[in-house]
């Protein structure tokens, strides 16, 4: 059972925050992520080995994206700070990733970000208690990982023509 705790009137979250080693926490993370994606009826993969530029690969009916997964309990004036930097403490290279899914250990807060809305940036910010701060559109926005991006197309129908060679299959 989580424990929760009370401050300044708004209901806090403990999980997490007690474990200090940063790679343990960033696993816990990945657990978590896959724990609540799967609530909202997401299939997860996580790829073999730790050389790929993201964590896992979320599915749903025939689409997959790429997930990268960050998460902090850094808290300074009301904001939430978190580093996305790649191998070589630099900001990811395009197309590493999909999708970033951040999430905010006190607040229990799940950020789901298209990874064009983070790049070349190295740390984000968050104010999940401002109504219209910079991510706000994307707090729990775990939909973005069912629905086809507006820019892809479809192709409906593939045909091909093989010639005469493919009568003597």
């Amino acid at each position: 059972m989580a424990a929760f705790f009370i401050e300044k009137g708004f209901m806090k979250n403990d999980r997490g925050m007690k474990i200090k080693h940063h790679k343990q926490r960033g696993e816990w993370a990945e657990m978590r992520f896959m724990a609540c994606a799967a609530e909202h009826g997401l299939q997860v993969s996580k790829p073999w080995g730790d050389s790929a530029s993201y964590d896992f690969v979320v599915e749903h009916d025939t689409r997959c994206v790429r997930v990268q997964v960050k998460s902090t309990m850094h808290q300074r004036h009301g904001r939430h700070c978190c580093q996305v930097r790649g191998s070589q403490r630099r900001s990811y290279v395009d197309d590493s990733f999909d999708f970033a899914a951040v999430y905010l250990i006190p607040e229990d807060v799940w950020y789901i970000i298209p990874s064009a809305q983070i790049a070349g940036q190295t740390s984000l910010f968050f104010s999940p208690k401002m109504r219209n701060s910079k991510y706000s559109m994307y707090k729990e926005a775990w939909h973005l990982l069912r629905t086809e991006p507006q820019y892809e197309s479809t192709l409906a129908k593939v045909e091909a023509c093989a010639g005469a060679s493919a009568s003597l299959w």
